[in-house]
């Protein structure tokens, strides 16, 4: 079972969830000034640490050696997370999942993967881990997600070029990718793109409403 941590909406009774999946050696902690920067009261925020300790923080998966078996049990554990959170009262349709880095690429297998039609995606500074297969074992809603993905022309650890491509071949097979270049390295830039992620945010519930 996956540890978290949840921060409640300003307004009361709001059944709107954004899981945060942090990155490689992060934690909940690394999230906790996403809620206030993004300043959208009826949104509850249910920060996730990974399973892994990882040099003070915690990883999704083993980028050292072979990366399929811990983003396989990654993905089972966040696909009961996300089962648990539609038993709670939080439905998937009302649902966005927020990833970065390591995180994002989970963001990616939910997306993709996940039975059930997400409000929104959001996935900063990361990459799909096998795109070629993921797009043979798409989910019956997968083509139906709305994605947000963003990413540094700068980031020399996950390059900018090879993650474009991949958005290219996605977009190319029908998944609905609003992609975002910003003039940043592996990080995210401020408030220029926190505005972004805000209005996505926004449009999906309001698209939904």
């Amino acid at each position: 079972m996956l540890e978290t941590a949840l921060i409640p909406a300003t307004e009361n009774g709001s059944h709107r969830l954004m899981m945060i999946l942090h990155g490689l050696g992060d934690s909940i902690e690394g999230f906790g000034w996403l809620p206030s920067a993004l300043g959208v009261p009826r949104l509850n925020y249910l920060l996730v640490n990974a399973p892994d300790p990882y040099f003070g923080g915690y990883s999704w998966y083993d980028f050292t050696g072979d990366a399929n078996i811990g983003i396989c049990r990654s993905r089972a554990l966040l696909f009961e997370l996300l089962d648990r959170q539609r038993e709670n009262g939080f439905p998937t349709e009302q649902t966005i999942v927020f990833g970065f880095s390591q995180g994002c690429l989970m963001t990616w297998e939910a997306g993709l993967r996940y039975p059930h039609l997400f409000a929104g995606l959001v996935g900063i500074s990361g990459y799909v881990h096998e795109p070629e297969k993921i797009l043979n074992e798409l989910s019956p809603t997968a083509r139906k997600q709305r994605f947000l993905i963003t990413h540094g022309i700068y980031d020399t650890l996950i390059p900018f070029t090879e993650v474009s491509g991949q958005i290219k071949l996605l977009q190319a097979a029908g998944i609905q990718i609003d992609w975002h270049e910003f003039p940043k390295a592996h990080t995210i830039a401020g408030e220029q793109e926190v505005s972004v992620i805000r209005d996505f945010i926004c449009a999906r519930f309001a698209a939904a409403a």
